[in-house]
């Protein structure tokens, strides 16, 4: 771990939004999940709610290498997803087109929210969109009625981030300490970390260099028992 990879892993860290996180409707192509995932790890998106694709469809259910930095929480039906959002205070802001439905500039991205994406073929589920507190577009100016699933929510989490910037958002650290403990540590060592969720262990200490502090006599307390335990 260098110093400079270290300061990187806080730093983003630091710029996290834990009151902005992502929906997908039934999106179900690896390379548009891929790309959600990297969008949302570059405005500091910590969570993408994944909603299970239709019958038929083959998903994978990740996108290597950025979903390290993006924890990525899957559900069966998008109320779920919603109404987990929403217990943690969001707004529900859906791509959708209806009577409804506002230019996606003229919503408020400061405030805790959530953006509600649909499927490649369908869009947002009628019942979905229903539950939305707002509906949003994109003002198309061409031939084609809609954008790709992935460009329009890089779109619309840019307009998030920069309304986030202006307000101040990103200047300080806005993780609970807990989870900004155990992501540096998950990040840091994803082995470790992997391991201890799997036997139900607390994640050992890090010294200042980002290392287990004492591996030696972390592994034989594993072996002895006697390691912290922790319901994960």
């Amino acid at each position: 771990m260098t110093p400079q990879r270290k300061q990187k892993l806080i730093s983003t860290l630091e710029r996290r939004q834990p009151d902005l996180q992502l929906i997908t409707d039934q999106v179900h192509k690896s390379r548009n999940l891929a790309a959600l995932i990297r969008t949302c790890d570059a405005v500091g998106v910590p969570y993408v709610h994944s909603v299970a694709p239709k019958t038929g469809y083959g998903y994978s259910g990740t996108a290597k290498g950025s979903d390290r930095w993006v924890k990525t929480i899957h559900h069966e039906t998008c109320e779920e997803a919603i109404q987990q959002a929403r217990s943690k205070g969001m707004k529900i802001y859906a791509a959708h087109f209806s009577e409804r439905a506002v230019d996606y500039r003229d919503v408020d991205y400061a405030i805790p929210c959530a953006i509600l994406m649909g499927s490649e073929k369908d869009g947002v589920s009628q019942e979905a969109a229903d539950l939305a507190d707002q509906h949003i577009l994109i003002p198309m100016m061409g031939m084609v009625g809609s954008l790709n699933v992935s460009t329009a929510a890089g779109i619309i989490m840019v307009e998030a981030q920069n309304q986030r910037l202006k307000a101040g958002l990103y200047n300080e650290s806005r993780l609970d300490p807990q989870e900004f403990k155990d992501t540096l540590f998950e990040w840091s060592c994803s082995d470790i970390a992997d391991f201890c969720r799997k036997k139900g262990l607390e994640y050992p200490p890090l010294d200042d260099d980002l290392v287990m502090a004492d591996s030696a006599a972390w592994y034989q307390a594993y072996r002895e028992g006697t390691a912290a335990k922790r319901e994960w």
